[in-house]
């Protein structure tokens, strides 16, 4: 299935692969195609006979499951999201267990301008998985699209450390990463560094919380922490005795050294933990 273009903000474009992003939850594209004349265009009137017949179907409660998620993907790529949503939600009542379709349902209410409509269905997951991570992210936009976000960090800071008390549960990893990216957004660089370096200690295997370190001492001009630190990200690779080209290529593209395999003997470089200043090094 081809990969959704997303006409949301970057709210996670600072972690390259650090949070899900919603179209997987379900297994479903949302497709942001502007609405044209689908009749007239004979690319598309297959689609929509397939979508005429599956619905068909539907109504006479003959689909299958698969030919449920068939449709719902025709509905919107035909950009008839109206009917997508009509659809949606008695799938959603009647399973409630299945939180991806009340996921799709919620973002289907944004991407049509019921944000109101959208925080009500995101409400009902987390009132029975408060750290289900696809739901804050939603959540968590929605908030700053209205000027809320203190209350948005609130109620991630809330799940990440429910989350991570005791034995540290899997979640905690992708609510951390929100946390931190909001802080970021919301000008709380000390508080973001912090939640890095937590997640980087709770995650010892995990690159992805000295990733996003990294990305914040490089956004604050500080070349030679981020060197340190996507330095200290590369020996969590699988073999860190050889060249990583992902994080070569990325402090490439910062304009710092490439990263080197530690000779032999010798003690890997470590994050550099500073306050965020915002001053370049020196």
């Amino acid at each position: 299935m081809a990969t959704p273009r997303r006409s949301r903000p970057g709210l996670w474009s600072g972690l390259a692969g650090a949070l899900v992003l919603l179209a997987a939850a379900g297994g479903w594209w949302l497709g942001q195609q502007q609405a044209g004349r689908h009749g007239d265009d004979p690319r598309t009137r297959p689609l929509i006979a397939e979508a005429s017949r599956l619905r068909q179907r539907f109504e006479r409660q003959e689909a299958s499951a698969g030919e449920q998620q068939r449709l719902l993907e025709l509905l919107i790529a035909l950009n008839r999201k109206d009917e997508a949503i009509a659809l949606l939600e008695p799938l959603a009542d009647r399973e409630p267990e299945r939180w991806s379709l009340r996921l799709l349902l919620a973002e289907l209410r944004r991407d049509q301008g019921d944000r109101g409509g959208a925080e009500r269905e995101l409400r009902m997951i987390l009132s029975r998985k408060p750290d289900q991570v696809e739901a804050l992210q939603l959540m968590t936009l929605l908030k700053l699209e209205q000027g809320h976000g203190a209350a948005a960090a609130t109620q991630v800071s809330k799940a990440y450390q429910s989350s991570s008390q005791g034995e540290v549960k899997p979640e905690a990893m992708g609510l951390g990463l929100l946390l931190a990216e909001l802080q970021q957004r919301r000008g709380q660089n000390v508080q973001a560094q912090a939640t890095y370096t937590r997640l980087a200690s709770q995650f010892p295997q995990d690159q992805r919380p000295l990733l996003g370190l990294a990305l914040l001492h490089h956004q604050l001009g500080q070349s030679q922490a981020a060197q340190a630190t996507l330095a200290a990200a590369r020996q969590r690779s699988g073999n860190p005795s050889q060249a990583d080209p992902i994080l070569d290529k990325l402090a490439a593209s910062w304009g710092l050294e490439p990263l080197r395999a530690p000779s032999p003997g010798t003690t890997p470089l470590k994050p550099q933990v500073q306050a965020p200043t915002g001053r370049p090094d020196p």
